[in-house]
């Protein structure tokens, strides 16, 4: 690129094809409108966060209209008042995206499709140039992959398609390889307005509203962001004049609990709806009382929200909400993949059954799963009520019903625990270093018993460095082997974790061996900065940072 030129990225194809031409003087007025307020959430994130692991516990904002005034958030798109299962996987992966698109074993598709450039994602300017790519061409029709080390060749099938929920990286992340005046840009601002600018015409053209899920936000404020953005992009953009864009935002973060209505109102004639988040809400909840000696969470393997109340009411308290203001609440994910043993499958689906039970009664109206094969098992609760008569209407509307308590769930703080938290993360760094950000784990690997392997993403690696960053701050002793923990107890256990990985019945090659012994690099690195009380996330590094970081050479 011109060096010249306010607007800087990489050269090739996929990037001239997508970033160039008139994407760049919009992704400019995009980042001169909301830059500078990204800046300044980011900042009014980072103090909050301080004020909290100084002693000021979180609590709700004074009473204002989104919470006191009698309101309803406009009648929804058809699409998303559908009950069922979305299905979720990085869209930038096209045999995933494939995958997701297709049925499943039943011969039923997902009724949506979470085509995520988020945690599943890889978090590189590649990924979401391709993400960008496979969305256009499943839109029209001319998605395709042929992948000839392995003979396979993948097509999406005959049929209506899911309908879509793109999401993108949220507002504390930037790409590091695209420049505005020399500095790196907003990828929010990048993802949802190459969304909008490039896959919104497909939509247009198609006669469908456009839908989004919104990661990772804490406030009111950055909601607001949400809407402004989305209400600029259609007036600069004429294709879409007359399409209607939603917003459904992941309640996945502490202070966000706490303002979940004001957020909703927030978004304003783009509000869908709230997410009931799980993995990445534990892990907020470890992070702003990581200081708390009486907030010293037990495993998190048996924190399950059904059975952890005050994580109960927080999602009852969603849903209320929701129904108060006629949105749509959205539950969580059920991660198991298939095995080649029906008897694990079998237990799998068992599983993941009670789970959506659990959700549909409580009214919310899908949840996601992680693979096709289990498509049917979870979308099935949630039909079964809705055609046994169930009406929204008739939900709770009073979210004071449900009050916010934030507790230390019951459970026993245990070294296993630890050991299998770091199993994950020798396992997902090496696959992230690849490039991968959803990794098949089986944090049991090697030990009797047969399970699924889970799929999991950056949200499950975070709250793994959380929870073992908390019990070095305070040293918990574990309750199964009397052993407190330190730094020697944590570095031994990834050395065992990494040998364990290497006597597994098929051997890894030398190459994923170097992987994982480089990925241990990185998550002790991760988990010292943690106990440093430094959060940033795994994503906001690129591969050359984390490879050049003079932290992992100590």
């Amino acid at each position: 690129m011109d060096d010249k030129a306010r607007i800087q990225y990489p050269g090739g194809a996929q990037a001239k094809t997508w970033l160039g031409g008139t994407f760049g003087p919009f992704l400019e007025g995009l980042h001169d409108a909301f830059g500078g307020r990204v800046h300044d959430l980011r900042h009014h994130r980072s103090a909050q966060l301080r004020s909290a692991l100084g002693g000021t516990a979180l609590e709700a904002p004074a009473p204002c209209s989104a919470v006191t005034d009698a309101w309803r958030v406009p009648e929804l798109p058809e699409a998303l008042c559908r009950p069922g299962i979305e299905i979720s996987g990085p869209v930038s992966i096209t045999s995933m995206a494939i995958h997701a698109l297709n049925p499943g074993p039943g011969g039923e598709r997902a009724v949506g499709y979470l085509d995520d450039d988020e945690d599943s994602g890889g978090h590189q300017l590649s990924d979401t140039l391709r993400a960008v790519a496979n969305r256009c061409a499943a839109l029209d029709g001319t998605l395709a992959h042929d992948d000839a080390s392995r003979g396979k060749r993948y097509r999406v099938a005959p049929g209506a398609l899911p309908f879509f929920m793109h999401r993108e990286r949220g507002w504390h992340l930037d790409e590091p390889e695209v420049l505005i005046d020399r500095r790196p840009v907003s990828a929010t601002l990048l993802g949802t307005g190459l969304t909008l600018f490039h896959v919104g015409r497909h939509h247009a053209a198609l006669g469908h509203s456009i839908h989004f899920y919104l990661p990772k936000m804490e406030s009111a404020k950055e909601a607001a962001l949400y809407r402004d953005l989305f209400a600029h992009c259609k007036s600069v953009l004429p294709h879409l004049q007359g399409v209607e864009i939603r917003g459904i935002a992941l309640i996945e973060s502490l202070p966000a609990v706490w303002e979940m209505e004001e957020i909703l109102h927030a978004l304003g004639p783009f509000a869908a709806g709230l997410n009931a988040a799980r993995w990445d809400l534990k892990a907020s909840l470890l992070e702003f009382a990581m200081n708390d000696s009486n907030q010293v969470w037990p495993d998190r393997f048996e924190v399950d929200i059904k059975t952890t109340p005050f994580l109960s009411e927080i999602f009852r308290r969603l849903v209320a909400v929701c129904a108060k203001h006629g949105a749509a609440p959205i539950g969580g994910m059920a991660t198991a993949l298939p095995s080649k043993d029906a008897a694990v499958n079998a237990a799998a689906a068992s599983a993941i059954r009670s789970d959506k039970i659990w959700e549909a009664e409580q009214g919310f109206l899908r949840g996601w799963v992680a693979h096709i094969h289990h498509m049917s098992t979870a979308a099935a609760p949630f039909q079964e009520r809705w055609k046994a008569g169930f009406d929204p209407s008739e939900l709770p509307t009073d979210p004071t019903r449900h009050p916010i308590r934030i507790e230390r769930p019951r459970g026993r703080l245990t070294e296993d625990g630890t050991r299998r938290n770091l199993r994950t993360l020798l396992h997902y760094v090496q696959a992230w270093l690849q490039g991968r950000g959803a990794v098949a784990i089986d944090s049991l690997a090697g030990r009797p018993g047969k399970r699924p392997a889970l799929m999991e993403d950056l949200a499950t690696a975070r709250i793994s460095v959380a929870q073992t960053a908390q019990r070095l701050i305070h040293a918990s002793v574990c309750e199964d082997t009397g052993r407190r923990h330190n730094a020697a107890l944590v570095e031994s256990i990834l050395a065992q974790e990494l040998e364990s990985i290497r006597r597994v019945p098929v051997a890894p090659s030398a190459e994923v061996m170097e992987g994982h012994e480089y990925s241990l690099l990185v998550a002790r690195s991760w988990i010292e900065r943690y106990a440093e009380l430094d959060f940033r996330s795994l994503g906001s590094f690129t591969r050359t940072e984390l490879k050049k970081s003079e932290k992992l050479c100590r």
